[in-house]
């Protein structure tokens, strides 16, 4: 196969003659944005839950938002970096087509369940409990030693998997979403490996994907010969246009919502950065190693001395409005970040990252760090937000609870996911077993569907049963 056959070879041969009437990327764009699972983005929380209001980002305006920056930046990459054309590339993985990027930022956040990421903590967390339980049932069974406790661990650990959103894509582009007789949108090869920032199964690491997809992706990289833990260079460009988009919305959502103040007494704020930097703490990113907390106040003071300086610069630019300052400095520091992005030799790959005199440039990482631990600090511990998250656990808890047991719940689980289910179990190898089949369930609520089941189950409301669902 020539790269460009590799690149858009897909899983199952397609069906339908009029596909071949399309570019192959085309296609793929179309399959996304016309799936129930793009259009449920809009009823998912990004930072503020989704209904809050008609100006706050949801899943949906956010994965857009990414594309048409992932899009951009790849289009400047290109002219920068001729190496990197589909004609030139030595390698399917070391190509970036704006096409494939814009596909997979489009599909980045598919698999986030309701709630933000307070929904994929709690439903792993109810996995991790799930595995813990059937172990120590198995071993009391069993009487197994500590060598054998540890088999039954990671064969439950198999079995049962885990919840993380990123693996949740790839179930449902793959496996849930329904095209014709084949299950999931059949992607071209170079969009999935695009969505992939997590190269490796969950066995190895929690961010890792289920073992079902992950055996059809690792057969790609391998055929495409791309390195143990490396990511495509369009999966690395999304990433970063991620986390651009993260850093410069989700502040001006908060300044919007007022839960971020642009003055000096706010940002120079001695609890504020103490919270910014016990949260960059958390975070095991390479750029941020051998850090003291120290150094990183002197960072983080620095970041917010910055914002604060760019929005009294605009100000007056802006004739003093609040309003278009506040969008002139989010495409300020969008601007910025996307200029700086360059492609340089990583070992024997190659990395998309921030360039500065021809090296990374870790100092511009560690300010995007800033921003988003900024944002996070101010708007998810906001006491309001951690209320609402406090209710969803309990949401997610309880809908867990009344869908559990497979025999008195199928009345209460719509026929096509019982369906679907009985047909998994009559294969050689089913992917679910029926609690991850109820995560997966869960998982694909939005919001307000999560919280109109549970108000139909335990609470008062429940609404007209001609509602469908």
């Amino acid at each position: 196969m020539t790269l460009i056959e590799k690149r858009e070879h897909r899983q199952y041969p397609e069906i339908t003659r009029l596909e071949t009437s399309r570019a192959a990327y085309e296609r793929d764009y179309s399959r996304l944005i016309h799936s129930p699972t793009f259009r449920r983005l809009q009823g998912k929380s990004q930072v503020f839950g989704a209904g809050t209001g008609d100006y706050y980002r949801t899943r949906l305006t956010h994965s857009l938002e990414v594309a048409q920056i992932a899009r951009e930046a790849a289009k400047s990459l290109l002219r920068s970096y001729p190496e990197v054309e589909t004609g030139q590339a030595e390698n399917p993985g070391l190509v970036i087509d704006p096409e494939v990027v814009e596909c997979a930022a489009i599909a980045h956040d598919f698999g986030h369940p309701p709630f933000g990421h307070k929904g994929e903590e709690v439903l792993d967390s109810i996995l991790e409990q799930l595995v813990a339980k059937k172990t120590a049932e198995a071993v009391r069974k069993s009487g197994a030693g500590p060598v054998q406790q540890q088999t039954i661990r990671e064969n439950m650990r198999r079995q049962y998997e885990h919840f993380e959103g990123n693996a949740h894509n790839f179930r449902l582009i793959m496996f849930l979403e329904k095209r014709e007789n084949i299950d999931g949108l059949n992607l071209s090869d170079a969009v999935l490996l695009g969505i992939n920032k997590y190269p490796f199964p969950g066995t190895v690491l929690k961010k890792g994907m289920y073992l079902h997809e992950w055996n059809y992706i690792s057969d790609i990289r391998s055929q495409w010969g791309v390195p143990e833990g490396k990511k495509t260079l369009e999966a690395q460009l999304m990433d970063l246009c991620d986390d651009i988009a993260y850093s410069a919305h989700d502040l001006e959502d908060g300044i919007k919502a007022g839960k971020i103040e642009v003055h000096e007494h706010f940002m120079h704020d001695a609890y504020i950065q103490k919270l910014i930097v016990e949260k960059i703490t958390t975070l095991e990113d390479a750029f941020w190693m051998g850090w003291k907390d120290a150094d990183i106040h002197i960072k983080v003071e620095e970041v917010l001395s910055s914002f604060l300086r760019v929005w009294m610069e605009k100000m007056p630019t802006c004739e003093n409005d609040y309003s278009r300052t506040r969008r002139e400095v989010k495409a300020y520091w969008v601007s910025t970040f996307v200029a700086s992005l360059g492609v340089i030799e990583d070992g024997d790959w190659k990395k998309v990252t921030f360039i500065k005199d021809g090296q990374e440039d870790e100092d511009m990482l560690r300010t995007v760090s800033v921003l988003k631990s900024f944002a996070w600090v101010t708007m998810i511990r906001d006491l309001r937000v951690q209320r609402l998250q406090k209710r969803s656990e309990w949401i997610l808890r309880r809908l867990w609870e009344a869908f559990l047991d497979p025999e008195a719940s199928r009345a209460i689980i719509p026929s096509d996911w019982l369906q679907r289910f009985e047909k998994d179990q009559r294969q050689a190898k089913p992917i679910w077993t029926w609690e991850h089949m109820v995560i997966d369930y869960i998982a694909g609520m939005t919001d307000a569907f999560a919280e109109k089941i549970y108000n139909e189950l335990y609470g008062l409301k429940v609404g007209s049963i001609y509602d469908l669902d």
